[in-house]
């Protein structure tokens, strides 16, 4: 998101504000996940989970989620009170993606959501809370919405096994048990290089703003 805002033409100071506030929003996205999902991260062995194998203490994961809260919120806002409270309430979305309707064929809704805010986190910014920018191109908010369903797709493919021991039945394990892993992996692969190209394509035409 950082090299976006700096290809948008936006000054390094932004497009370095951009940058972490992105990676403090994932962070808190990463941890809140692996909280929820500690106990089937236990179940299955899941390498590379501290809480699910019990080297993290989930109160520990909360703290750090509030400190880095705390953190997000006025990182936010350096770039505008509006593109700042657009990126919060992406990072909301996403955490609430990680509770509810994430096992079920609509799995894919609450990343096109939030994937579809970052093009209006991005054209809203400026430097300093009072920043006030114009509204995105509608043809980037809807290929980020794409985006972010390939971005669904291409990460689910990994935990597909366990997600079938589990019950789930969202889209891309059903794709995935008709296709094969290695072959859905390849399309949602495919398909989100061809969505970036487009973002690319329409963004240098179009530009991010209106």
């Amino acid at each position: 998101m950082g090299g976006v805002a700096a290809v948008a033409g936006r000054p390094a100071r932004e497009a370095g504000v951009v940058l972490l506030t992105v990676l403090v929003g994932q962070a808190i996205l990463g941890w809140h996940n692996d909280i929820v999902d500690r106990e089937r991260d236990a179940a299955h062995h899941t390498r590379g989970k501290p809480i699910g194998d019990g080297r993290l203490d989930p109160g520990s994961a909360w703290y750090a989620i509030v400190v880095a809260g705390l953190i997000l919120v006025p990182l936010s806002i350096t770039t505008g009170i509006t593109a700042g409270g657009i990126y919060l309430v992406s990072v909301c979305v996403g955490m609430l993606g990680n509770v509810v309707l994430r096992t079920g064929l609509f799995s894919w809704v609450t990343w096109a959501i939030s994937f579809a805010m970052l093009p209006a986190y991005l054209s809203y910014g400026g430097w300093g809370g009072q920043a006030v920018g114009d509204p995105p191109q509608t043809s980037m908010t809807v290929l980020a919405a794409l985006l972010g369903i390939g971005v669904h797709f291409m990460r689910a493919v990994w935990g597909l096994v366990a997600d079938h021991e589990d019950g789930w039945t969202y889209l891309p394990l059903k794709l995935g048990l008709k296709l094969g892993a290695t072959r859905l992996l390849a399309l949602a692969t495919l398909y989100t290089i061809v969505i970036a190209v487009l973002l690319a394509v329409f963004g240098a035409r179009d530009g991010l703003s209106q």
